[in-house]
């Protein structure tokens, strides 16, 4: 049970920091307003406090549990590998980043820019634990 949810759970997770990086990068270039956004102490953490930790722990937490998730539910999953990728990181992003996106948007003094790029991430999220769940749990 270790390989089928730890390994792919971590490679995950590490490949979501990437892509969390890439978006976040991509976001701050084509939106300079959401770099300042991200610099307001007011709302979000220096990145030298030590709490900040937890932050880099989080796409292998949810790496993990993602993958935990998928061998709950894949015996359910009937289509081709691409459908069943599809499938779960639609049902994830419906059930999970949805609506965590809109209550931060409707909580919290944030744009709904930032809030868009949030969401965009949590899309891909899906798709990468769901690619690397499918590919070690043949």
């Amino acid at each position: 049970m270790k390989n089928k949810i730890f390994f792919p759970g971590i490679i995950s997770g590490a490949c979501i920091s990437i892509a969390g990086l890439i978006i976040g990068t991509a976001f701050n270039t084509v939106f300079p307003s959401v770099a300042a956004e991200y610099k307001n102490i007011e709302i979000f953490r220096d990145m030298k406090d030590p709490l900040m930790a937890v932050f880099w722990l989080y796409p292998f937490i949810l790496g993990i549990a993602l993958s935990w998730v998928w061998n709950i539910v894949k015996p359910v999953l009937k289509g081709s590998e691409k459908q069943n990728i599809t499938s779960f990181a639609l049902a994830y992003f419906i059930i999970a980043q949805l609506p965590g996106m809109l209550i931060t948007y409707s909580s919290f003094q944030l744009s709904a820019l930032i809030v868009s790029s949030w969401a965009l991430n949590g899309l891909v999220n899906g798709f990468i634990v769901a690619f690397f769940s499918s590919k070690f749990n043949k």
